[in-house]
C-alpha cells in the first residue's frame, strides 16, 4: 500500500476514524462536574471553542462573554442537542467593555436581533447603549465588528469575518450569494425542521455595501479630504505599474517616444456575461458610478441613444461575425448581450473605463466607446493597439473619435497608433490582413501575441450564472469587484512574473542572435549586395508602413475572375468595332470555355458527392440524384452551343460513345474542351488560348486554396493539440479537420487539372513562360 495511500487508509485506519468520529457524540469520558467551578453538574458544550470541557450553564456563559456567535450542545442524558446562548441568559451589552452595566440601556424589540456568522445565523439578546458617549446605533455594531443591515434601528447584522469570507469566496469561486446563504442556514440547521430566520434581502444589501466599502478602502478614499463624493471617474481601478504612466512610472517628455515607451492595449468582447432585463437603473442604481472599470452609465446611454441610426460597414476582409452580424441581436429578453472591455495587452490588467455593455452585436459605437473612455486616463502618445477586427475597426476611427462626448474623448492626432490583430486570430483574416496587421512583423512589439483579453474571460466566465439577473446597478459593481481582484492578483504577482519572463528571454535571445549573425555572415560571402539590398528595405519599411513589406509573399495577381474580367473586355471592344460575326447571339468564346471549366469543376463535386453518398442514407442519395439530374440538364445544353464553336467534336462524342459499349457516368463524362481534343480534330487556336489564359488563372487559384487550407490545418491541429481536451472537442475538431482535408483535396484535383491542361495547350501556343511560376 506505500505507493497508494488513499487505498491503504480504506483498508487499514478508516474504521477508526469512524469510532473516533463517534466518539465525539458522547461525552468523551470528560468529567461529570463542571471544567470551571468543579461544582455544578457538567451539561454543556461548545462547538467552536478548543477542546472537548463541559461546563455547567452559569460557567459557559461568563466564559462566551467574548464570543456571543459560538455554537453550544447540551447533554439530555441520551445524546447532544443543540441549544443557543440566548436561551442560556447570555446578553449582549454595546457601548461598554464585557461586564460592565450600562447606566442607560436600549434592549432591542423582543430581544432578538439576528447576526449572520461564518458559522451559521444566530437570534441573539442585545442591548443598544444610549450614553452621551455611545454613538449612533449603527456606529455601536461597526465597533463590535458587525455590519448593519440598516443605518436606522438595526435589526439585523453580518460579522466582519463572515463578510471577509465571502468575499474571497466569492472572488476565487464566483459563488453566488444564494448559494452561501443556504450553506449558512444549513449550518444553523441541517434537517430544514426549525430552519433559522430568514435575512436573505439583508444580506444581500450587507454584501453589496460591504465590496462597495472594500473598493473605497482599497484605493485610499477613506483619506480623501474632499470626501467620497467627489470621486472621479476610474480612480478606484488598480493601475498596471508595468505600463507607462507618464507622471507616474515615468517623466513626461516632449521628445519623441522610445518603443519601450508604448501602451499596449486590447481590445475584445464576451457575449457569456449577458444580463436579462429584469429590474432598472432608477431601481437598482450602481453604487460605483462609473469609479472603477466600468464607463459611467449615464452619459454612455446617451452616446448610444445619439448614435442608434449608425449604420455599420460590412467587413472587406473574410466575413467575420463581429463586423457583418454587429447589428444583430442574439438575446431578445436581454437588455446587455454582453460586455466589451479594453486591457493592458501586454500584462492583461483592466482598464479604469474600459468596460462596456453591449446591447447587441460587438458594434463599433460600443467598442469606440469602451476604447475612447480607456485612453482618457492615458498620456501615452505611443500606442500599440490589438483587436481581432482590427483591419476593419480601425477604418475612420478618427472620425469616430470626434464625435465622442467631450468627458471621454481622447486626442488621437498626436498619438502614434499602431493596429494590429491577434495572432490566434489572424489566420482567419485575408492574406494581405496577415502581413499588414501582424504583431511578428512590428517593430517594436517583442514576443506581445494580443491574446490577454481572452485569457481573463476563462477567470470571469464563471460569474455570468450569477450576475445575469441581478439588477443593472448590482451586476456592474459586482463585475467591478471581480475585475479589481483580477487586477489586485496581477499587481503583486507581478515581479515574479516579469522574473520568470526574463530568465527565459535572455537565454533565448542570445541564441536567436547567435543564429542571426551567423545567417548573416555567410550570406555576406554569397549575396552581399542583397544582403544590403534587404537590410535597406526593412529599415525603410519599419520607419514608415506605407512602404512595400520585405516579408510578405509576393503573388502574381493571377486569377481565374481576373483572366475572365479581362476576356469580357476584350470581347466588349470587337462587340462594338463589330470586326467579328458572333456564331451565337448569348454565348461568347470566352463565355463558352469558362462555363466549360465550371462544368468540369462540377463534374469533380458530383464525384467526390457520389462516393460519399452511395453508402449514406436515401435522403443523401436523393440529393446526390438531384445534383446529377441538374447537371445533366446544363451539360446537354452547354453541348449544343459546343455544336456552333467546335464542329468536330460531336463526332467524337459519338465515337466515345462506341468505343466504351455504355453510357458514361456523369463525372466521368468528357466535355472535349480543346486541352482534351488532343488533335482528333480541328479546334480553333483561338479556343487554345482562352483556356489557356483561364486554366492559368485556374491554377493559381488551386495552389492559393491549398496553401491556405494547409496553413489553417496545421493551426487546427497545433490548436487542438494544446487546448482541447475530452471526447467530444476533440471529435468536432477532427470533423473541422476533415472538412478541412476534403477542401484541400478538392484544391489539389482543380490544379492538377490544370496543369495537364497547361502542358498540353502550352507547346502549340508556344508558351513556355507559365512554368516557371507553376510545378
Amino acid at each position: 500500500f506505500k505507493d497508494f495511500p488513499l487505498l491503504a487508509w480504506s483498508r487499514l485506519d478508516c474504521k477508526d476514524y469512524l469510532s473516533e468520529l463517534l466518539r465525539l457524540e458522547g461525552r468523551c469520558g470528560v468529567s461529570e462536574n463542571c471544567l470551571s467551578c468543579r461544582r455544578q453538574p457538567a451539561q454543556f458544550r461548545c462547538d467552536d471553542c478548543f477542546g472537548l470541557g463541559m461546563y455547567c450553564q452559569e460557567c459557559i456563559v461568563v466564559c462566551h462573554g467574548n464570543n456571543p456567535l459560538h455554537r453550544l450542545k447540551k447533554w439530555n442524558g441520551t445524546y447532544f442537542e443543540h441549544t443557543t446562548l440566548k436561551d442560556l441568559g447570555l446578553n449582549v451589552q454595546l457601548g461598554h467593555p464585557v461586564g460592565e452595566q450600562c447606566s442607560r440601556p436600549r434592549p432591542v424589540p423582543k430581544g432578538e436581533f439576528v447576526v449572520v456568522h461564518d458559522n451559521g445565523v444566530h437570534v441573539v439578546s442585545l442591548t443598544f447603549c444610549r450614553c452621551e458617549t455611545a454613538g449612533t446605533y449603527f456606529r455601536q455594531l461597526l465597533r463590535i465588528r458587525w455590519f448593519p443591515a440598516t443605518s436606522d434601528k438595526p435589526r439585523t447584522a453580518a460579522t466582519f469575518c463572515m463578510l471577509e469570507h465571502f468575499h474571497i469566496l466569492s472572488l476565487e469561486s464566483k459563488i453566488s450569494c444564494y448559494d452561501f446563504y443556504n450553506a449558512l442556514s444549513r449550518l444553523s440547521d441541517n434537517t430544514g425542521l426549525n430552519p433559522p430566520k430568514t435575512r436573505y434581502e439583508q444580506f444581500l444589501r450587507m454584501v453589496r455595501q460591504w465590496h462597495h466599502l472594500k473598493m473605497l478602502k482599497h484605493s485610499g478614499r477613506g483619506h480623501d479630504p474632499a470626501g467620497v463624493l467627489n470621486l472621479k471617474e476610474g480612480e478606484c481601478a488598480v493601475l498596471c505599474p508595468a505600463c507607462p504612466q507618464p507622471g507616474k512610472n515615468m517623466n513626461v517628455s516632449s521628445s519623441v517616444p522610445r518603443d519601450t515607451d508604448a501602451l499596449f492595449v486590447a481590445l475584445d468582447a464576451n457575449f457569456r456575461l449577458r444580463h436579462h432585463a429584469v429590474s432598472s437603473n432608477e431601481t437598482d442604481p450602481s453604487l460605483s458610478q462609473g469609479w472603477a472599470y466600468f464607463v459611467e452609465d449615464s452619459t454612455f446611454k446617451k452616446y448610444l441613444c445619439d448614435h442608434k441610426n449608425d449604420v455599420q460597414e460590412k467587413s472587406t476582409c473574410s466575413n467575420h461575425n463581429a463586423v457583418n452580424m454587429a447589428d444583430v441581436k442574439s438575446k431578445k429578453s436581454c437588455d446587455a448581450t454582453g460586455i466589451g472591455m479594453v486591457v493592458c495587452a501586454r500584462h492583461g490588467m483592466r482598464l479604469p473605463n474600459g468596460v462596456v455593455d453591449l446591447q447587441y452585436g460587438e458594434r463599433y459605437v460600443n467598442m469606440d466607446y469602451a476604447f475612447a473612455s480607456a485612453l482618457h486616463h492615458s498620456n501615452s502618445t505611443l500606442l500599440k493597439v490589438s483587436y481581432d477586427i482590427a483591419c476593419q475597426w480601425h477604418k475612420k476611427l478618427h472620425q469616430r473619435m470626434v464625435k465622442m462626448p467631450p468627458s471621454v474623448q481622447p486626442n488621437l492626432h498626436n498619438r502614434d497608433i499602431t493596429f494590429l490583430v491577434p495572432k490566434f486570430h489572424l489566420p482567419a483574416h485575408i492574406t494581405s490582413c496577415q502581413w499588414a496587421f501582424s504583431f511578428n512583423w512590428t517593430k517594436g512589439i517583442r514576443r506581445t501575441d494580443g491574446e490577454e483579453p481572452e485569457h481573463g474571460w476563462a477567470n470571469i466566465n464563471a460569474a455570468a450564472l450569477s450576475t445575469k439577473d441581478m439588477g443593472p446597478g448590482h451586476r456592474r459593481d459586482m463585475l467591478d469587484d471581480y475585475f479589481g481582484n483580477w487586477n489586485w492578483k496581477k499587481l503583486v504577482k507581478l515581479g515574479s512574473s516579469i522574473l520568470r519572463k526574463i530568465k527565459e528571454a535572455i537565454p533565448e535571445c542570445n541564441e536567436h542572435q547567435g543564429d542571426f549573425e551567423e545567417l548573416t555572415q555567410s550570406l555576406e560571402h554569397k549575396f552581399p549586395e542583397q544582403l544590403v539590398k534587404w537590410k535597406r528595405q526593412v529599415e525603410e519599411w519599419e520607419a514608415n508602413s506605407t512602404k512595400p513589406n520585405t516579408f510578405e509573399v509576393k503573388s502574381t495577381g493571377i486569377t481565374q475572375a481576373s483572366i475572365r474580367l479581362q476576356l469580357a473586355k476584350e470581347e466588349a471592344e470587337i462587340s462594338l468595332s463589330k470586326s467579328e460575326v458572333p456564331l451565337h447571339p448569348d454565348v461568347t468564346a470566352g463565355f463558352f470555355i469558362s462555363t466549360g471549366i465550371d462544368l468540369e469543376d462540377q463534374q469533380q463535386r458530383l464525384r467526390e458527392a457520389t462516393r460519399l453518398g452511395l453508402s449514406g442514407t436515401d435522403t443523401n442519395q436523393v440529393r446526390v440524384q438531384q445534383r446529377s439530374n441538374i447537371l445533366m440538364r446544363r451539360i446537354e445544353a452547354w453541348q449544343q452551343v459546343q455544336d456552333l464553336f467546335m464542329p468536330g467534336v460531336s463526332t467524337l462524342r459519338d465515337e466515345s460513345t462506341q468505343v466504351t459499349n455504355q453510357p458514361h457516368s456523369l463525372a466521368d463524362l468528357l466535355l472535349f474542351l480543346p486541352s482534351q481534343i488532343n488533335g482528333k480534330t480541328v479546334c480553333p487556336r483561338k479556343l487554345e488560348m482562352i483556356e489557356f489564359r483561364l486554366r492559368e488563372g485556374q491554377a493559381f487559384d488551386a495552389l492559393n486554396n491549398i496553401r491556405q487550407g494547409l496553413c489553417s490545418r496545421a493551426y487546427m491541429l497545433k490548436f487542438k493539440d494544446r487546448f482541447l481536451c475530452g471526447q467530444g472537442a476533440n471529435t468536432r475538431a477532427r470533423n473541422c479537420v476533415k472538412t478541412l482535408d476534403v477542401k484541400i483535396g478538392s484544391a489539389t484535383t482543380r490544379y492538377r487539372m490544370a496543369y495537364r491542361a497547361l502542358s498540353t495547350l502550352g507547346p502549340s501556343l508556344g508558351q513556355v513562360g507559365w512554368k516557371h511560376h507553376l510545378r
